[in-house]
């Protein structure tokens, strides 16, 4: 038997060497078995405070800080849902190994959805971009090209975290560590079953996922997150928002988001109601769960999404959601303006309160919730705008912004499906700068760029089935050129197409006679406007400039649709311009 087993072994041997690329070939299947990503983790990012030296992330010996991630809601274990992706920080203790150094490995992630996203981080002291390749159950596959920001120098405006220290084995730094979150397109419902890494030197990964579908809602009611203000502050409050619908439902469910934020906030119980005038209700508020709890912790620069809740969402109306605050919050992330007065309570929970009385103080923006869903219906238009489409200048309390018109108009017709309407309008927004930083406690709440904001407020709403980008008067009233303004659009067309929606722009209206709306700035208007009508890189235009000039004189606004500032429309002219869409540009 021994001497079998020898000359067995020795028929091997020569066989592998006589054919060396059978062997190689068979070590590098061997690899490519897709292994869950926790073990693959072949780096430290994480340090004790206490014992910086446990960790290296960047090779120079320097880490994240276990006590700032704690502060930030991010334990070891904890599930963290951004941009609508479900992701796990890492189970490890401080010096575990807890991330892994991205070069080709395969990974086995499984799902189906319309993204992946990837929890990362650079450290080659610029953004990293690399290809790597999905496989689907069926054999096929797919490239996406995936970018890790630098963990020290990346845009703070894109971050999923930022953390307030870096350690390092000569002492703790007071700079910002950000942490990333980042998705890209794979094959709508196809199944994937593994994931093959980049070769990117420097890029680290911590987590992955497929976002999955959010098959059976409607987005019905969003607002986009503008910046991080001082509030209240408010400890042991209820706020009680009013948000108005589009389309409506048979069921509900609730995102708030905790978007630009240092650290964690606690929702303890949270409700929705129909409006019956004020902060009243036409009945008793009904409860909304958290994967079965009454309420929710979300960490810093994540989101929670309630519960899927039996309950008749009206069309075209008024919902109080109301939610309870039993800590202190002293800063939070907001929607400045509301257009629409919401309320604040005296001390304590009155989310089950049907009248008005716990509530004696007016709020004018909409903090912490950014979206409404309904079940069934066709999908949702998102509508990417700035103070125009945010309605500025528009009654306050009457629903009389262009994106309020325009759903109303698709649910007295049946040419087209009644899709819900998203307005992620922020009054003051420009297309290629940021007026928000993106971190830290600041009085501008107009938000980061559109391209900056693209992901999280059009790509990753619920449902989105096509975009309409209406900016860019911000940019030129502030001195950027058509040419930077026109680059922006350029790719946020291109990366809406890479996920699939139909992509339209509207042309910029004129406001001559404003301040800041001067001959040269309208010259670089009329160039951009003169790109979105010929060069073909959206879909579809809606000609705005063209509904409300005046004939004229084209570098201004028609009086009759001037709310007397020059820049906005007033209530006729938002009109105009929700009744000059063709429906029929609106279907994918």
């Amino acid at each position: 038997m021994r001497r079998c087993v020898w000359i067995s072994a020795v028929v091997l041997a020569l066989f592998a060497a006589l054919v060396p690329g059978v062997s190689a070939q068979a070590a590098t299947e061997r690899r490519a078995v897709p292994l869950p990503l926790e073990r693959l983790f072949d780096n430290t990012a994480v340090s004790d405070d206490a014992r910086p030296a446990e960790a290296d992330l960047d090779g120079k010996g320097a880490s994240l800080s276990a006590q700032d991630l704690t502060a930030a809601g991010w334990t070891p274990g904890r599930p963290l849902t951004v941009q609508g992706a479900r992701l796990t920080w890492p189970n490890r203790q401080p010096g575990e190994p807890d991330n892994v150094r991205a070069a080709g490995q395969d990974v086995r992630v499984t799902g189906r959805g319309d993204a992946l996203a990837f929890l990362v981080a650079g450290t080659a002291g610029a953004d990293i971009g690399a290809a790597g390749t999905v496989l689907y159950a069926d054999g096929t596959r797919s490239a996406y090209h995936l970018t890790a920001p630098d963990w020290r120098t990346g845009p703070l405006a894109t971050k999923a975290v930022a953390l307030p220290h870096i350690n390092t084995p000569g002492g703790q730094l007071t700079a910002r560590a950000r942490l990333y979150v980042m998705t890209v397109p794979i094959v709508t419902g196809r199944e994937v079953v593994s994931v093959r890494l980049p070769q990117a030197t420097g890029m680290h990964v911590f987590a992955a996922a497929v976002r999955a579908p959010a098959a059976g809602w409607t987005g019905s009611w969003a607002s986009a997150t503008g910046g991080y203000p001082t509030v209240g502050p408010w400890a042991d409050r209820t706020l009680r928002l009013v948000v108005h619908t589009s389309v409506g439902g048979p069921r509900v469910r609730l995102r708030f988001d905790n978007t630009f934020a240092a650290g964690p906030v606690r929702i303890g119980r949270a409700t929705v109601a129909v409006q019956q005038s004020g902060a009243a209700a036409k009945a008793a508020p009904v409860r909304v769960s958290f994967r079965g709890a009454a309420g929710v912790e979300i960490p810093a620069g994540a989101q929670a999404y309630s519960d899927p809740l039996g309950f008749s969402v009206p069309a075209d109306g008024n919902l109080l959601v109301s939610f309870h605050l039993p800590g202190t919050v002293p800063a939070a992330p907001v929607h400045r303006l509301a257009q629409q007065r919401s309320y604040v309570s005296a001390p304590g929970d009155h989310t089950a309160d049907t009248s008005a009385s716990a509530y004696p103080t007016v709020l004018t923006n909409w903090p912490l919730l950014t979206g409404v869903d309904v079940g069934g219906g066709p999908g949702s238009v998102v509508l990417l705008g700035d103070s125009i489409t945010d309605g500025d200048k528009s009654t306050v309390d009457a629903n009389r912004r262009w994106p309020n018109v325009l759903a109303t108009r698709l649910l007295n017709q049946s040419v087209v499906p009644h899709y819900g309407v998203l307005n992620q309008g922020i009054s003051g927004n420009r297309v290629v700068s940021d007026r928000y930083p993106g971190d830290g406690v600041s009085t501008d709440t107009a938000g980061v760029s559109a391209l900056y904001r693209f992901d999280r407020d059009v790509l990753a709403q619920t449902s989105a089935r096509t975009a309409v980008v209406f900016e860019g008067i911000n940019d030129v009233r502030w001195g950027t050129t058509a040419e930077q303004v026109i680059a922006g659009l350029r790719e946020i067309a291109d990366r809406g197409h890479a996920r699939g929606l139909r992509m339209l722009a509207a042309t910029i209206l004129p406001c001559e006679g404003e301040t800041q709306c001067t001959a040269a700035a309208d010259a670089e208007r009329v160039e951009i406007n003169a790109w979105i009508r010929g060069a073909g890189v959206f879909d579809g235009v809606l000609d705005f400039d063209a509904v409300v000039r005046d004939p004229a004189r084209p570098s201004r606004m028609l009086p009759a649709y001037d709310s007397g500032d020059h820049l906005h429309p007033g209530d006729a002219g938002l009109a105009a311009l929700a009744g000059s869409v063709d429906l029929r540009a609106l279907v994918p």
